[in-house]
């Protein structure tokens, strides 16, 4: 929403991943880096058998340094991954890096950073009126552009973009 000020958040969608009483845990899905996949997997020794194009998606500014994955078609269902939304698994594991890096699935990412929010911190932001809440899909996480997608999702509410405008609430 407009009054969230912070421009590591200016209309990013955020993925929640983990919701509970020690805190909240998401990715933002709609910014990237000039990273690519393959350079970052050579860092780690792990061979890239996938498209030199793929790059790393920025998932927030806390820990940078950290990776994380979101899986979808393709990749193997014994992998170590959790379910966040239907078509849409989580994994945290270097194991489970290394083994989509040697056969990509087709809906696959990798991110650096994630967004956090302490216990209660962002129930309060929504109470601000600082975020839309909309549906999770997987065609948002995998498919749809990333300079579009806040408008798409916006719009997906059944909202006009040009109608925001900063205003305390839940929204």
């Amino acid at each position: 929403m407009p009054q969230l000020l912070d421009p590591n958040f200016a209309r990013a969608v955020v993925l929640l991943i983990e919701h509970d009483e020690a805190g909240t845990f998401g990715l933002v899905l709609n910014r990237g880096t000039d990273l690519p996949v393959a350079q970052l997997c050579a860092s780690l020794g792990i061979d890239w058998n996938g498209s030199d194009d793929r790059s790393v998606a920025w998932g927030g500014p806390v820990q940078p340094e950290h990776g994380w994955l979101l899986l979808g078609k393709g990749a193997p269902g014994s992998l170590e991954a959790t379910d966040v939304i239907e078509g849409v698994r989580f994994s945290r594991s270097p194991d489970v890096l290394r083994e989509c890096a040697e056969a990509p699935p087709e809906e696959f990412r990798v991110f650096l950073g994630y967004a956090g929010w302490g216990p209660g911190q962002l129930r309060e932001e929504l109470i601000q009126g600082a975020w839309l809440v909309a549906p999770a899909s997987a065609e948002f996480v995998f498919e749809a552009p990333r300079e579009s997608l806040w408008e798409a999702v916006v719009r997906g509410l059944g909202i006009d973009p040009a109608t925001l405008v900063p205003t305390q609430g839940v929204n």
